[in-house]
């Protein structure tokens, strides 16, 4: 019920532009929305492949499918990814993986999945300078300086920690050289390393597909790659929010970035509602139904 509380709060703060982009969505191209919903799905094959790239064990395509369609769904319950990575880890423990190798998958998948925005970004800012104006991406020198001194005082909190907390060491360095170690090990195999960085940039890619999709089924003024771009700018300095699948500091953010782009307000509101709507609510039903299944079969 989280999520829906948290856009029955964004749409009573702005009732007039919801229910204006709603009725537009209504008038929408159907080509285009069912456009939308297959790059939808494609991003449940590239979960996959980023999950079985993380991981050295070979795991089942089917089942490994399912068990992302199933955290798809659960990841719209809890901030921050934590529904999908449960589901995650019950799976690869069910498959017979151990849990320091299933946790330390976990956390190259977020790192690969984080670190693959970036180059993504600058692909868009080399390749479409026009559409693109590098000065419009980089932030001022005081979000510089912030986000400095964050990446530098992250890891001297977490050695403070664990020089204050001694039980903690012995946990965290078997994490640590675990997570080394399995790194180390499949950027060796191809058929790892290659899902593994390659889904993590088709996964992005994916999602601003389905914005860029439901944009043009609503004629949006803007090309695909000015629609693209907007959405991974948007995610980029959103993502960082806990919340459930990102509803909400995501959605801010990308009707502020089609609205500097010069998209009516009414417009980037009904993308924004369309998008949620092909990644969220539709696939939300489908997604629950075979956590269910996979559950009974006690395969989670």
């Amino acid at each position: 019920m989280l999520p829906l509380l948290l856009l029955g709060i964004w749409a009573a703060i702005d009732w007039n532009a919801v229910r204006d982009g709603a009725a537009r969505l209504a008038t929408a191209d159907p080509w285009w929305l069912l456009a939308g919903l297959v790059f939808t799905c494609l991003g449940w094959v590239a979960a996959a492949c980023v999950r079985q790239g993380a991981i050295p064990d070979r795991l089942p395509k089917g089942l490994l499918l399912a068990s992302q369609i199933a955290a798809g769904a659960a990841n719209h319950l809890l901030p921050a990814s934590i529904g999908a990575h449960a589901v995650t880890v019950r799976f690869l423990l069910r498959q017979g993986v151990a849990l320091p190798r299933a946790t330390t998958s976990i956390a190259l998948y977020s790192l690969v999945r984080a670190l693959a925005k970036t180059p993504l970004l600058l692909l868009f800012v080399l390749a479409a300078p026009t559409a693109v104006p590098p000065v419009t991406v980089l932030p001022d020198g005081r979000t510089l300086m912030l986000a400095v001194v964050g990446i530098l005082l992250a890891p001297a909190a977490t050695a403070v920690v664990l020089t204050l907390v001694r039980p903690l060491r012995r946990p965290a360095l078997d994490f640590v050289r675990t997570a080394l170690t399995d790194a180390r090990h499949l950027h060796t195999r191809p058929g790892r390393f290659l899902p593994l960085w390659g889904g993590a940039m088709a996964a992005p890619l994916l999602q601003a597909c389905v914005v860029a999709s439901v944009g043009t089924s609503l004629g949006v003024p803007l090309s695909w790659p000015q629609l693209v771009f907007a959405f991974l700018a948007a995610s980029t300095a959103a993502g960082a929010v806990p919340a459930p699948g990102g509803i909400g500091p995501i959605d801010a953010a990308l009707v502020l970035t089609l609205a500097g782009y010069g998209t009516p307000l009414a417009l980037a509101t009904a993308t924004v509602i369309g998008y949620r709507v092909l990644t969220v609510w539709l696939p939300l039903l489908p997604g629950m139904l075979v956590l269910s299944a996979l559950v009974q079969r006690k395969v989670l």
